[in-house]
C-alpha cells in the first residue's frame, strides 16, 4: 500500500520553484480550490457531450483560465449520470472564497468580466468554451510577444491563448503521439517550454488513484482528483490517458497529435 498527498502550500511553493521567479510582476502563490473530500468513484460518463470549436477555450478540470478584460473561469465541478454531463463553472482564474458560479450544460453561456462565452463541450477533463465577440476571439489568438517562457506570470501570454504557434510549441515539448510522458511521485516538478508545469500531487495504490496538478503563469490551470488508468487528461491542449499507476510514477499516453 502507498499513499501519499502533497499538501497545497507546498505544492504551490514547488510549482513557482519549477516555473522559475517571475519577471512579470506578482509573484504570487497559485491559490488552489480548498480540497473536498472526494470518492474514488469512476465518473459514469459520457466522457465528453457538445462539439468544441478548433479556436475553443481550454479550460481544465480543476483549474482556471485567464481570459480578456481581466477577468476569469475555472471548471469547479463535474456532473454526469451516464446519458448526460453537467459542469460547475466559478468566476475568477484561481479560486477565492464568495466567487459567482454557474452550472451549466452545453449550449449554455457565462458572462465573465462583461464579457459572454457558449458553452459547446463539456469532458470529464475540460469544458470548451467559445467568445461571442469577435474582438474577444482575435485577443485570445494573438501571437505573442516572445515564445520564450521566462516563469511566472509573465508567461500568461503563452498559458492562456488559442494562438496556433503557441500551441504548436507546448505541443512539441511532449512525448509523441502513443509515447509515454512519466511523472514521477515524488513531488517533483517536471516543466515545459511554453511555462507549464506538472507535479503529481498524491499517489494511491490501494484504490488504483491518482491526483495531477498543472500549473502555468502562477495559475493552477489543471487538478485532476482520484485518476485511474485509461481516463483522460489534458495539458496544453494535449489529450493524454492514464496508462499505469505504480507506487513511484504516473505514466500518461499521448492520445493526440
Amino acid at each position: 500500500m502507498s499513499r501519499y498527498r502533497i499538501a497545497g502550500s507546498a505544492l504551490a511553493v514547488l510549482t513557482l520553484a519549477g516555473c522559475g521567479a517571475s519577471s512579470g510582476g506578482g509573484g504570487e502563490e497559485p491559490t488552489a480550490a480548498p480540497a473536498t473530500t472526494q470518492a474514488a468513484a469512476k465518473d459514469k460518463g459520457p466522457v465528453c457531450v457538445g462539439e468544441a470549436p478548433r479556436d475553443g477555450v481550454h479550460v481544465l478540470r480543476g483549474g482556471g483560465f485567464r481570459l480578456p478584460g481581466g477577468g476569469g473561469v475555472q471548471y469547479a465541478e463535474a456532473e454526469a449520470d451516464g446519458t448526460t454531463r453537467k459542469a460547475t463553472l466559478r468566476e475568477g482564474d484561481r479560486y477565492k472564497s464568495g466567487q459567482r458560479q454557474w452550472t451549466v450544460g452545453p449550449g449554455g453561456q457565462v458572462t465573465v468580466s462583461g464579457h459572454t462565452y457558449t458553452v459547446r463541450q463539456i469532458c470529464s477533463y475540460r469544458v470548451v468554451l467559445e467568445p461571442k465577440a469577435a474582438a474577444d476571439k482575435a485577443s485570445l489568438s494573438a501571437a505573442p510577444k516572445s515564445m520564450e517562457a521566462v516563469g511566472g506570470a509573465a508567461d500568461a501570454p503563452l498559458c492562456f491563448t488559442t494562438n496556433p504557434d503557441v500551441l504548436a510549441a507546448a505541443a512539441a515539448g511532449f512525448p509523441a503521439e502513443g509515447k509515454e510522458l512519466s511523472l514521477v511521485g515524488n513531488g517533483g516538478v517536471q516543466r515545459f517550454p511554453t511555462g507549464l508545469s506538472l507535479t503529481v500531487s498524491y499517489l494511491d495504490t490501494d484504490t488504483g488513484t491518482a491526483g495531477i496538478a498543472a500549473n502555468c503563469a502562477a495559475i493552477p490551470v489543471a487538478a485532476y482528483e482520484n485518476v485511474r488508468v485509461g481516463d483522460p487528461v489534458e495539458f496544453a491542449g494535449v489529450l493524454f490517458e492514464v496508462s499505469q499507476l505504480t507506487e513511484q510514477v504516473v505514466r500518461l499516453t499521448r492520445t493526440s497529435a
